[in-house]
């Protein structure tokens, strides 16, 4: 399992030669991190008096962020599952026309589950912002910095795994289903870059 390893060790792997971890893998870690970031934020609200008027709040969006922390941990691993079959349709003989065939098949259902698991990495992003963009109101304003590094990171994660689905849509020879796809990425790319923009520049304009 990738992520029973220490940080050090999920890095030393990521900078080697093996395929996997990769940019999808680290795309769905980041988004880890930036949810995990908003959920130090919350529990150092919870219990506060001077927040006491959303502690129900508080409480919820620690629920939801370790939800979503532990799914995006899991889609480390996802990521790393789906790219053993693309890699074997890639290598599979094309000889004759049942090879060519049984090739062309496989491949492109190698490529779908390859590009579901880093569009399931952007939706769960686009969640762990949500719970940024409360923290950046009602979370407390020791730690308003983190939720916008965390914010930052779950950006980071949605753009990264926005290209981790291009890269396998490129080659769908089905392309209606391919086009829908990258449609669906780049209508939540762009909501979901102008909203964590949009948290950041509040956190920055309350700190400065």
């Amino acid at each position: 399992m990738i992520t029973d390893d220490r940080c050090t060790d999920f890095l030393t792997v990521l900078a080697s030669a093996a395929p996997v971890p990769g940019g999808g893998g680290a795309s769905a870690f980041v988004g880890a991190m930036g949810t995990a970031l908003g959920a130090m934020v919350a529990n150092l609200t919870l219990g506060k008096k001077k927040y006491q008027d959303v502690q129900e709040d508080i409480q919820r969006i620690i629920v939801d962020a370790e939800a979503l922390r532990a799914q995006l941990t899991t889609l480390v691993e996802k990521d790393a599952e789906v790219f053993e079959p693309l890699s074997k349709a890639y290598g599979l003989p094309k000889e004759t026309e049942e090879q060519q065939r049984y090739k062309e098949v496989t491949l492109e259902n190698a490529l779908k589950a390859a590009s579901a698991v880093p569009y399931e990495i952007m939706e769960r992003a686009m969640e762990a912002m949500d719970l940024h963009e409360e923290l950046a109101k009602k979370g407390t304003r020791i730690a308003v910095s983190d939720v916008g590094v965390g914010v930052q990171f779950c950006k980071a994660a949605l753009m990264g795994a926005s290209l981790n689905v291009y890269i396998n849509t490129k080659l769908m020879k089905d392309r209606p289903y391919a086009e829908e796809l990258n449609q669906k990425v780049e209508t939540m790319l762009q909501k979901g870059m102008a909203k964590a923009d949009r948290i950041y520049q509040e956190v920055e304009a309350s700190l400065k």
